[in-house]
């Protein structure tokens, strides 16, 4: 059995603009977080996305990036969370339940906003891509767990 925990949460309005670091968000089913891009457009493997720090920490140690947790451009910043092995399952961050899609590989255009050496750095370490099941608030601090624990 593993707990993870919230490190921070990063929204953006849109596509290409800077993230900004909040301290909190509201998950809604169907939709998204609320004043993220991905809000008014919804998809289920685009509705929130998550990744974590040690993965951060270790393309800067290790590729030698200057990559900030909202570099990344994913909303949702853990510790201590297996991200990967959640692909189709249920988790919880802290009152809000989510269902792993499908890993978030990075692409060319997070490529563009950061350095073209973020893409080999973070394959299959990019994230996750995740669908929302039940509204509730995240904040930092939050705990990521197993659904049912």
């Amino acid at each position: 059995m593993w707990q993870g925990a919230v490190v921070s949460i990063h929204l953006t309005a849109r596509k290409a603009a800077p993230t900004r670091e909040v301290a909190e968000v509201r998950a809604v089913p169907g939709r998204g977080l609320e004043g993220d891009r991905y809000f008014e457009a919804p998809a289920p493997d685009k509705e929130i996305t998550l990744i974590e720090i040690e993965s951060i920490e270790a393309l800067n140690r290790d590729y030698r990036l200057q990559v900030s947790p909202g570099d990344a451009r994913r909303q949702i910043v853990t510790r201590g969370a297996p991200l990967n092995h959640l692909v189709g399952r249920e988790f919880q961050v802290g009152e809000v339940r989510l269902r792993g899609m499908r890993l978030c590989e990075p692409c060319d255009h997070l490529a563009g906003l950061t350095s073209v050496g973020i893409k080999p750095a973070l394959v299959h370490r990019g994230g996750l891509r995740a669908q929302i099941l039940t509204a509730g608030v995240i904040r930092p601090g939050d705990a990521v767990r197993e659904a049912g624990s």
